[in-house]
């Protein structure tokens, strides 16, 4: 019976994470790197600390969401304070960050050395479906492994796809964010277009959001473009970390991506231009 959970990373996702948790009674230790960013998780009920070692040697799972590679081969693998050398045989790792396949391999091969069952489970969704428990689960592992945890993420999700093998959820949100990704920046592009014609980007939005071509997610995007609502739920950093992790991926399978490489380059220089903390549909202020 899973009563403990470890929780390595409280930032915009993971807290939200830790708080629909400890709504649901389970005992939560929690990891973070700046522990003034997690006061509020401490008031609520859960045990603060002071490295991910020590954060995770009762737990039965181990649920990390954290920023790219190098803070996840920390967190895991540091010799010294890293948490899979202190869980319990028994325990499942969940790392539910976006990370590149090769980091994500690195991770499933040292815990399959450690003889503990790891999970690559990231998540689409931002803050809002975070606070909601409405994320979607991409998971890559063993079924049997997902099965023993799936009443924990039923209570954090809206839906959980197992995709496969390990890394084959990791590869499935790469996909993902990129097909966005390049969906933002194209409408973005059309929209400064239009407008250097003449038909301003609320008319134009208007419409686009009206036509079957336009996701409702994209949709969303169009409507933050023309409130000029760049809040960040989707940082733009990430979204360009997100991007090359994918090409990188491309690369390793002989896979041609002109449309994603062009994309990755337009959310630089959307990061050149200062833009970089902006939620992704900041993107369109180079174009707009």
């Amino acid at each position: 019976m899973i009563k403990n959970i470890s929780i390595l990373g409280t930032g915009a996702m993971g807290s939200r994470i830790v708080k629909n948790l400890l709504q649901e009674n389970y005992k939560i230790c929690i990891y973070n790197r700046n522990k003034n960013n997690a006061s509020e998780l401490i008031e609520l009920g859960a045990d603060y600390y002071a490295t991910p070692a020590q954060a995770v040697e009762n737990a039965d799972i181990v649920i990390s969401m954290l920023s790219n590679d190098e803070a996840a081969k920390w967190v895991w693998l540091n010799s010294k304070s890293g948490a899979l050398a202190s869980m319990k045989k028994n325990a499942i790792a969940i790392e539910s960050s976006t990370l590149s396949i090769a980091c994500t391999n690195q991770l499933a091969t040292a815990f399959i050395k450690q003889g503990i069952d790891f999970l690559d489970a990231p998540v689409l969704g931002s803050r809002p479906q975070a606070e909601g428990g409405a994320l979607i689960y991409l998971v890559g592992g063993k079924r049997t492994t997902l099965d023993n945890v799936s009443s924990v993420l039923e209570k954090l999700s809206s839906a959980i796809h197992y995709i496969g093998e390990n890394s084959s959820g990791a590869t499935m949100k790469l996909a993902v964010n990129a097909f966005f990704g390049v969906q933002v920046s194209a409408l973005c592009e059309v929209i400064g277009t239009l407008q250097k014609s003449g038909i301003n980007k609320q008319q134009s939005i208007e419409l686009f959001n009206q036509l079957p071509t336009t996701s409702p997610a994209l949709q969303g995007i169009g409507t933050l473009i023309s409130a000029e609502n760049y809040q960040p739920f989707f940082p733009i950093n990430l979204v360009e970390k997100d991007l090359s992790y994918m090409l990188n991926f491309a690369n390793e399978v002989n896979a041609e991506t002109p449309g994603i490489s062009s994309t990755h380059r337009s959310f630089q220089l959307a990061i050149e231009h200062g833009f970089g903390s902006d939620n992704i549909s900041g993107i369109a202020q180079i174009f707009i």
